[in-house]
């Protein structure tokens, strides 16, 4: 089992809806803002060798998008989708599988390219693209809340270019690799977790945890659609990954890549800040 990382993009957002109800008086002494309460975020992906198989998880925003689409998020820093698994050592043409944690257009737009006659073409030719049914069949039919997250042009094609595997049921993918639902965010985000070779796991925690400061039971982005079932799904997913030593690898938080967790007086939070490359050795 070998295990990468890298960093697709850096953007800006409104630290208010990444808090949801959380006074700014408290989330920005964890998260600073700045004059326009703009918050950075990441958009990390793992790359994951196993079984002869290698395994993206998560794609970005991808290029397709107008220049006002992407005015609105302040993109800087980040290595590129393209680019950062070159450095890693990998071409598209290498990936085998693709992990959507869901079909927001931050986390799947790079698994889909359009060409310079508007037709769209998959980035990874040689993958599959691993997507939870109940998210599908959402992102179809989508709620009023998250329309504006679905954009058809990434994952209409999906299907239509005989991409998709759409997944029914937790458990796992491969070897090494565990897939779990959650619906608090949005209807069947999936949260692989990942055996490392050295005995220990790590969990892709997606928008289940976006920071660290997320991991607090009641710190919840208003972006998710059901928070009393994100409160829910926290609290016995972290009671599990703290009693078997889950590391938690955050793909949003710009200044915290790993961490482990810890019991305090008020809960479980976010103990130890590492690098998966720390993790590793």
């Amino acid at each position: 089992m070998k295990v990468s990382s890298f960093n697709i993009q850096t953007f800006l957002i409104d630290g208010g809806a990444m808090y949801g109800v959380v006074p700014k008086v408290l989330w920005n002494k964890q998260y600073p803002a700045d004059e326009n309460n703009l918050i950075p975020l990441d958009l990390r992906s793992l790359v994951i060798e196993t079984e002869n198989r290698v395994v993206l998880i998560d794609t970005g925003f991808g290029t397709k998008q107008s220049d006002k689409f992407f005015s609105h998020f302040h993109l800087f820093g980040g290595e590129g989708l393209i680019e950062g698994l070159a450095k890693l050592g990998y071409k598209p043409a290498d990936i085998t599988d693709v992990i959507h944690t869901h079909l927001h257009y931050d986390h799947c737009g790079g698994g889909i390219g359009v060409d310079e006659n508007g037709g769209y073409f998959p980035v990874f030719p040689n993958a599959k693209y691993h997507i939870s049914q109940s998210q599908w069949d959402s992102a179809l039919n989508p709620n009023v809340r998250e329309a504006d997250s679905f954009l058809k042009e990434n994952i209409l094609p999906i299907k239509e270019l005989g991409l998709l595997n759409p997944i029914k049921k937790e458990g796992p993918l491969m070897p090494g690799i565990e897939l779990r639902f959650f619906n608090g965010h949005t209807k069947g985000q999936m949260i692989p977790i990942i055996d490392l070779h050295n005995g220990k796991k790590a969990v892709y925690a997606a928008d289940l945890f976006p920071s660290t400061a997320h991991v607090h039971l009641a710190w919840n982005a208003s972006y998710d659609v059901e928070p009393l079932v994100s409160m829910e799904e926290k609290e016995i997913f972290l009671n599990e990954a703290i009693n078997k030593n889950y590391f938690l690898f955050y793909q949003h938080d710009h200044f915290t890549e790993c961490s482990t967790l810890i019991k305090t007086p008020r809960g479980i939070r976010a103990g130890e800040k590492l690098t998966l490359s720390e993790i590793l050795k």
